[in-house]
């Protein structure tokens, strides 16, 4: 994964601030407004949406290390690439992930991989690791295949219909299909399956609203209450989540070879023990989380910048063509061959982030670079930040794919780009989400143009990812043969 990281960065260079102007044609897609802290902070309370992007103030986008706002706790921002690089990759072992983050998920994923420390952290990673064999792009492109096609046939009924539907819905549909397919053998068609997703979206929506006043005022370690509306999503979702697991166990489990099955055979190297159901249910809803909600959030964004851009849509599609006609299998092989698409979900990635913070708790006090650390402060990296940091990127807030052009890599600043993270908790799944989205803009866009209904209402809010904070309503029509 590591390559996938760092395949874009440039030798050391030194960085300033650039102000090119950009093209006239350049599109400047939404994001929130920034303004001098307290502003921002007055902002979001009379809005309480708790949507954390209007909440950054102007010059976090300027500095290196720093305040984010004012607070009882300690709240610091780290955009500097070597700083960003110790926290993530976190060699001293002082900054796990931050008890918010934590509390906000427990109900769901429990002490699971995506949230655990420390040995539980080195525990689980061995366990699961095997798993991970099974999210190899060529073994599970199948399941992407069946995912795409299913869409494809929704989407035919909407063009016939001439009806508009939510395009962050299609999204957060088709990628929950593809990684159900892949962790279970089993589609969308089940109402179990239904149900999750239903369940999925109501958690998405509500468990991220951040209340501003607790996060300003109250110290470190507080708990953070969750709503009914959040336990209730959480129950239904490992309630069936249990019983699409108890298909693998016991010996109808022999009838499958999928993530399940692998995580259910995973054993301990030392005690050689299994991880219990409770457990199990724990790690395959981070899989199922994790494999489906940051690919919906990047996929709903991808569509949305690609139909803003006909220009761009033409020269994808002249791509598709040369490949694979109008109507020819798009293969796992020709995913590596589509510059135009792999980059435009490249600058998807920069400019709307899945994963908008990466928050880490210092246990102890220390420094990062000629800042003074408290215990207990929040330490935040913001790919959203750093993706947009005007030392590191040219005209940063800007829709520009080409800037991932290898003509153009001395552009890129190392350690500027993480849409996956860095260091040992690294994505798993980046190479599966690339070639996952890919695949799905090539076939999707091969055959349907997108109509956004009103893309002036379109706004970006930071919730459980980066999500619009209404719905994008589109139009889909079949592009002529």
């Amino acid at each position: 994964m590591d390559t996938l990281l760092t395949q874009f960065a440039a030798p050391p260079a030194n960085r300033c601030q650039i102000a090119e102007t950009p093209s006239p044609r350049a599109l400047m897609p939404p994001r929130p407004k920034a303004s001098a802290a307290v502003l921002a902070l007055l902002r979001v309370a009379l809005r309480r949406d708790g949507d954390l992007l209007s909440l950054l103030p102007a010059n976090a986008y300027r500095m290196e290390v720093g305040p984010l706002g004012y607070s009882r706790r300690q709240i610091l921002i780290v955009n500097r690439p070597d700083q960003v690089r110790r926290v993530l990759s976190d060699p001293e072992g002082i900054f796990p992930k931050s008890d918010l983050m934590v509390d906000a998920l427990a109900p769901l994923i429990g002490d699971s991989i995506f949230v655990s420390s420390g040995d539980t952290w080195r525990r689980q990673r061995r366990m699961i690791d095997p798993a991970f064999t099974m999210m190899r792009v060529n073994r599970a492109f199948p399941a992407m295949e069946e995912g795409a096609q299913a869409c494809e046939d929704m989407l035919d009924r909407h063009a016939s219909e001439q009806t508009a539907l939510s395009l962050d819905l299609a999204m957060s549909h088709l990628t929950a299909d593809i990684i159900c397919r892949t962790v279970f053998s089993t589609g969308l068609e089940t109402q179990a399956a239904h149900d999750v997703f239903d369940a999925f979206t109501i958690f998405e929506h509500s468990v991220a609203q951040v209340e501003i006043r607790r996060l300003i005022m109250d110290p470190a370690w507080t708990k953070v209450p969750q709503s009914e509306s959040v336990l209730v999503a959480c129950n239904t979702i490992r309630r069936h989540l249990g019983d699409l697991l108890d298909t693998h166990l016991g010996p109808n489990g022999e009838r499958f070879d999928d993530i399940a099955t692998a995580v259910v055979a995973a054993r301990d190297d030392f005690t050689q023990t299994a991880f219990t159901r409770e457990e199990l249910i724990d790690q395959l809803g981070v899989l199922f989380l994790a494999g489906h909600e940051t690919s919906a959030s990047a996929l709903t964004w991808a569509f949305y910048l690609m139909a803003m851009q006909p220009a761009l849509i033409a020269r994808a599609r002249a791509e598709i063509h040369a490949l694979a006609g109008s109507s020819q299998p798009i293969t796992f092989e020709m995913t590596k061959q589509l510059p135009t698409i792999r980059n435009v979900f490249r600058e998807t990635l920069r400019l709307y982030p899945p994963i908008t913070f990466l928050p880490r708790v210092a246990t102890e006090a220390t420094m990062i670079g000629e800042r003074k650390v408290r215990r207990g402060a929040l330490v935040m990296v913001a790919p959203w930040v750093l993706h947009r940091h005007s030392r590191y990127w040219h005209n940063p807030h800007h829709f520009d794919p080409d800037r991932f052009l290898p003509e153009r890599e001395a552009e890129l600043t190392p350690g500027a780009y993480i849409p996956f993270g860095l260091g040992p908790r690294v994505c798993a799944g980046a190479a599966f989400a690339q070639a996952e989205a890919v695949l799905l803009i090539a076939r999707l866009f091969r055959r349907f143009d997108f109509q956004i209904i009103r893309p002036q209402a379109v706004r970006p809010a930071a919730r459980l990812t980066t999500r619009p904070a209404q719905q994008i309503m589109v139009r889909v029509s079949r592009v002529a043969p």
